[in-house]
């Protein structure tokens, strides 16, 4: 058994595997029958929660849902975590703080999947680059943007640039580029942060750099100095008429609502990776 906490736990070659899993994941029909997945989602989780519970239930096995503060309590996680291994087939997991997966992880047999923490969202990022694998040529030799300020989209990105090579640029206001701290070029004109890019990504602002909004607003205008064929994939939830225009949105640009789809498959062959190992 192995957990899914962080892309970079894991080689290229690993990763890619789990993406030849979800192109054959009706091979795996009933993998999870008489198995039962606990799962700690808040009540805000949409697409995430929706797209793993679904999953779960198309390959035979069975959810028990929780609020994640129920992992907040005085009870210590490793006694938590004794007694849920009884019942547990695997565990996913969003919550805010990454180390208490770890903590999970280090005291249970069974698989602990990160469907989201403060720091990353290793899940959404192989979904989106599957995705972009069954729209671009070269995935991975294509030139990224990120958009947004330091967060765990924006570290997710940057976690996703190391563990699978591609090239990754930031844009945002000087205060708000600590994604400095892994490196990573960042540049604050979005006029010329985006030339030359192919994916083109964001993040919602932070309450304090709405006031900086219009500058670094993706528009059909900037995608227009992008690379040719160049595509946008804003993180939801969007705003319309913050990180993004209302003209984007409704471009050929936009990725499209169905770019998130594969979050079922990609989820699923997530958890078929971590209990096969």
């Amino acid at each position: 058994m192995s957990s899914f906490i962080r892309l970079t736990d894991y080689k290229k070659e690993e990763l890619q595997e789990i993406f030849d899993i979800a192109d054959n994941i009706d091979r795996y029909e009933g993998f999870l029958t008489g198995k039962t997945v606990v799962l700690f989602f808040p009540a805000s989780s949409i697409r995430t929660r929706v797209s793993f519970e679904k999953g779960i239930h198309l390959l035979g096995g069975q959810t028990i849902l929780f609020d994640p503060s129920t992992l907040d309590k005085k009870e210590d996680i490793r006694d938590v975590c004794g007694y849920l291994e009884n019942w547990a087939d695997a565990v996913i997991v969003r919550h805010k703080d990454i180390e208490k997966l770890a903590q999970m992880s280090a005291n249970l047999d069974v698989p602990v999947i990160n469907a989201m923490t403060d720091d990353n969202h290793p899940c959404e990022m192989m979904s989106d680059l599957y995705s972009l694998s069954q729209i671009r040529k070269d995935y991975l030799g294509d030139k990224y943007l990120f958009v947004g300020a330091d967060g765990n989209i924006g570290r997710a990105w940057k976690e996703a640039s190391e563990a699978l090579g591609f090239s990754l640029v930031q844009c945002c206001p000087d205060e708000f580029q600590k994604l400095r701290i892994f490196n990573t070029d960042c540049i604050d004109d979005l006029r010329i942060a985006i030339v030359g890019k192919d994916i083109v990504c964001t993040d919602s602002f932070p309450p304090e750099m709405i006031s900086s909004a219009k500058s670094y607003q993706v528009t059909k205008e900037i995608m227009n100095l992008a690379n040719a064929g160049a595509v946008l994939n804003p993180c939801p939830p969007f705003y319309r008429g913050e990180e993004v225009s209302e003209d984007v949105i409704d471009s050929e640009y936009f990725v499209g609502y169905e770019f998130k789809k594969n979050l079922l498959r990609v989820q699923q062959a997530i958890i078929v990776f971590c209990m096969k190992k």
